[in-house]
């Protein structure tokens, strides 16, 4: 598929996949949560039994929400937003989640888990919306869920990209379930160092782990392609949130992404960290406040300087300026 492919060409990857395949998927990915190991913390508990760990989600995913998001990129919202699906719980712990209320506040019993038969329901609702791709935001922990609820939503008619909207803190299983099935991969690289993933993310092998992980995605999709209208359709699509006083940890991170992965990797270096979740003037007080504009230049210096040069710009479509403006 080159950059200059339309909507009416396009089929998403899992459109390849015979029906047989895709049940064999379920069923291999149903029988990897009786000794779970989603995600690198390889619990081994029998969620089929509703038993949990470290995500707090038994057999079925919870569903906190589920809407068009206009927030994301450029290339994702396009003019009539990205199909999210947001995922309640959470296999990190990150001390500054902006979103710490539905990934670690909420309680295990708190809400019921969602059936395949909803959550694809809510896949083709959002597509019926006219939403540009199907956005899994924190999958991690959920994968064999999100396959057995595609395998429900396909036959039906979804006919949308699928966006794997991650932290990195993915396991090798995982992705070998999602390979073939996933168009875009997003993962947000978060730290550099196991010293400060340990002490923000709770995750000591947080590094080691993204790296293969994003690695593997990259293995699979390749760098992101882009339509004529600039919507994202197949590819990896890189998230680095800049953290106040950690510009060493965002120079490591996008010297590995130009050496390991290349120049044309899609990087998207955010600035919108705010002090939120478990931080205070009393805890994590370094991280205790916003991102200076001198610390974000010079992280686009960074990435310019190593030769990184599809970094992401907010350029809303006309159509989405026109829709803006009319409200």
């Amino acid at each position: 598929m080159t950059a200059s492919a339309t909507a009416a060409t396009f089929r998403p990857a899992y459109a390849y996949l015979s029906r047989r395949e895709l049940e064999e998927r379920v069923q291999r990915a149903l029988a990897s949560l009786a000794d779970c190991r989603a995600c690198p913390r390889d619990c081994r508990v029998n969620r089929l039994e509703d038993k949990w760990a470290a995500c707090k989600t038994g057999r079925y995913a919870v569903v906190s929400s589920y809407f068009p998001h206009f927030g994301e990129e450029d290339c994702l919202r396009g003019w009539n937003g990205s199909g999210t699906i947001f995922f309640a719980h959470c296999n990190l712990r990150c001390v500054f989640c902006q979103n710490f209320d539905i990934s670690q506040a909420i309680k295990p019993t708190a809400a019921p888990g969602h059936r395949p038969e909803q959550i694809a329901a809510m896949m083709l609702e959002l597509q019926a919306m006219g939403c540009h791709n199907i956005n899994f935001v924190t999958p991690e922990h959920v994968v064999p869920q999100i396959v057995e609820a595609l395998a429900v939503a396909i036959p039906q008619g979804l006919n949308l990209p699928i966006v794997y909207n991650t932290s990195a803190y993915d396991s090798m299983e995982s992705l070998e379930l999602m390979d073939g099935i996933v168009d875009i991969y997003m993962p947000d690289f978060k730290y550099w160092s196991p010293e400060r993933s340990k002490v923000y993310l709770k995750a000591e092998d947080y590094p080691e782990a993204a790296r293969a992980a994003i690695k593997e995605m990259h293995r699979q999709v390749g760098p992101l392609i882009l339509d004529a209208d600039g919507l994202a359709k197949r590819g990896l699509l890189i998230r680095h949130l800049v953290m106040p006083g950690c510009l060493d940890e965002t120079r490591a991170i996008l010297e590995w992404i130009a050496t390991e992965l290349g120049p044309d990797t899609y990087v998207n270096l955010m600035d919108q960290y705010y002090p939120a979740g478990k931080v205070s003037a009393a805890q994590y007080p370094e991280i205790n406040r916003r991102l200076t504009s001198r610390e974000f230049e010079e992280a686009k210096a960074i990435a310019r300087d190593l030769g990184l040069k599809r970094l992401d710009e907010r350029r809303p479509h006309p159509r989405l300026r026109r829709r803006l403006a009319w409200f």
